[in-house]
């Protein structure tokens, strides 16, 4: 977001760096938040959260 004067993957890393007590599910529920509250349509919504629960199912064995 322009807010931040960054980008939002540049935003994410920074805010995971800056507090290491915040883990996957954290990353996840931050992640699937902002789909949800995004203005993206709900075909386009539904798509992001299943690849998101996709990775997170391979890569760290659960769904939050």
């Amino acid at each position: 977001p322009a807010y931040f004067g960054g980008y939002l993957n540049d935003n994410f890393v920074q805010t995971f760096a800056a507090l290491p007590a915040l883990g996957a599910h954290e990353a996840y529920t931050l992640a699937r938040n902002s789909f949800e509250a995004s203005f993206a349509t709900a075909h386009d919504k539904a798509r992001w959260t299943a690849a998101l629960d996709a990775h997170f199912r391979q890569a760290a064995g659960w769904i939050a």
